[in-house]
């Protein structure tokens, strides 16, 4: 029986297109790759959302390395987090899990400036009863530790968990747990998918 839903938050929870940004930020073709490629893929990516890096010094260490591009990367790390808006299909089925009495969990890889300020813009976060974020534990998905933090601090059993995720790596290692899993596509097949589950 499930009692203890899990959401991931990019592009489950909020909306995380950074081509799209991109585009609307620079509109060059040439330039939007190479700062997707840059600063999006990046490793340094990586060390933010696991909270050893912050913003200000991945920023310095990408100028580093594209020092040309220097202005360019200082603009797309500056307005980046407003393209993290609420799915609101999701939002809507999360107010009716709520309702309905189900415990509800978050489970992301985000960074601290990041997280901070989509914590405290958008009320629906105050509906849950806990999380685990990465940057706050040096842990990231799809590490077994992070979703074994997550079940001992809350006291979850994996079987009575359901986990949401965009991210088919992280929804393998979440069902390696024994935890249950959505690999989330739209708001619209999370409707569909939940049925069979509650």
């Amino acid at each position: 029986m499930i009692k203890n839903i899990i959401f991931d938050i990019g592009n489950v929870l909020l909306e995380f297109k950074p081509l799209d940004y991109l585009k609307k930020t620079f509109n060059d073709d040439s330039l939007e790759t190479l700062l997707y490629k840059e600063v999006f893929q990046c490793e340094e990516w990586l060390h933010l959302d696991r909270g050893i890096l912050t913003q200000d010094e991945v920023i310095k260490i990408i100028s580093l390395r594209n020092p040309e591009h220097e202005v360019h990367i200082k603009k797309c790390m500056d307005n980046w987090i407003d393209i993290l808006t609420p799915i609101e299909g999701t939002v809507k089925i999360l107010s009716e899990l709520k309702e309905k009495g189900y415990k509800l969990y978050l489970l992301s890889n985000f960074h601290s400036l990041a997280f901070e300020t989509v914590y405290s813009k958008y009320d629906f976060f105050k509906s849950f009863d806990g999380g685990i974020i990465s940057y706050k534990e040096n842990l990231l998905k799809p590490e077994n530790e992070i979703y074994t933090k997550l079940l001992n601090t809350y006291n979850l059993n994996a079987e009575e968990c359901l986990f949401i995720d965009d991210t088919f790596i992280n929804i393998e290692a979440a069902s390696s747990l024994g935890i249950n899993t959505i690999h989330f596509i739209s708001y619209e097949t999370l409707k569909k998918s939940l049925n069979k589950f509650i």
